[in-house]
Formats: C-alpha cells, structure tokens, sequence
C-alpha cells in the first residue's frame, strides 16, 4: 500500500447497507431511527461481468432494489437488496474481518434504549460509561432486525478528550 493521500477529500457522503427485506428495513429506517425516505432505484442486473468488475458481487448477482435514507440532516443511507448466488446470509460480526457498527448520536440515551425495548429489538447489554479520553459518554449496542449492529451514543457534556485534548494520547 502506499502513503500517497487521496487529494480534495471532504467528508463520508453515504453508507451502503444490504439487507435480506427492503421493506423490513424500511420500516427500521423510517419509523425506528427517524430517517427520512429519499427515492429508490433498480433493479439492476447485468449478462456480463460488470457487476463483478463495479461491485464486487458475483456477476449474477442482480440487486432488486435500493433505497435512500437520510438521518438527522446530514449522514445517508444507501439500502440494497441483493440476491446472487453466492450470497452470505449472516452479518459480520465486530470481531470479523470487514466487521461494522453504526454508531448514532442520541440525546438522552435511556429514553433511546426504552424505544428500542418497545420496538422488540435487541439491545447488547446495559448503556456502558466511557473511560479515559471518552469519560462522559455512554454507549449501548443494538441489532437491526437482520441483525446488523448499530450503536447509540451520547455524551451532551463532551467527551475528557474534549475538554482536554493535550491530557491524551
């Protein structure tokens, strides 16, 4: 690999998420996390190997649909439902190779977790206190009903780190 950085890069523009049920994840994207639906797209498929080439995917793979969410304003979701004939049906988990969370900035994190409870999903846990240069937040995991992780965080007094930034390393 080499050390030669990317030039002109601004932000993270969108997280892409495959799911086994769109409209399930509707309903999690929209009604759960409070996202506001944008448009969808597809499908797409292709008699070639351009979804292997493009996408990484196998090259009959053919994505049924995929939708666009945006949460609080800013970060969006990209949705897809795929189906391909070597396709993996568990979620990674944290500690696998290409393992992921979503982490989401709530307000008042026990008021999160409850509507979490009421929504039937599963939280991982207690809400956990940070230590060290992230003394002040609080953090829970939770599953996406496909079973995808996603984490609440929130520290409305800062973070030590914020406070203090030369004190860590």
């Amino acid at each position: 690999m080499t050390t030669t950085r990317i030039p002109g890069v601004r932000g993270v523009d969108h997280f892409g998420v495959t799911v086994p049920d769109l409209d399930q994840a509707h309903t999690f994207f929209t009604e759960v996390l409070g996202c506001e639906y944008l448009y969808r797209l597809g499908p797409y498929q292709h008699d070639d190997d351009w979804m292997s080439v493009h996408l990484g995917v196998h090259e009959k793979a053919v994505m049924r649909r995929l939708h666009f969410y945006r949460l609080g304003g800013q970060a969006i979701f990209e949705v897809f439902q795929y189906e391909a004939p070597d396709q993996r049906t568990e979620p990674p988990r944290n500690s696998d190779i290409g393992g992921h969370h979503v982490a989401i900035y709530v307000e008042d994190l026990d008021a999160a977790v409850a509507a979490l409870h009421a929504n039937g999903l599963t939280v991982m846990g207690e809400p956990t206190a940070s230590k060290n240069a992230s003394e002040g937040q609080r953090w829970v995991y939770f599953l996406s009903p496909w079973g995808m992780q996603f984490e609440l965080v929130s520290y409305p007094g800062g973070k030590a780190f914020d406070h203090n930034p030369s004190a860590f390393d």
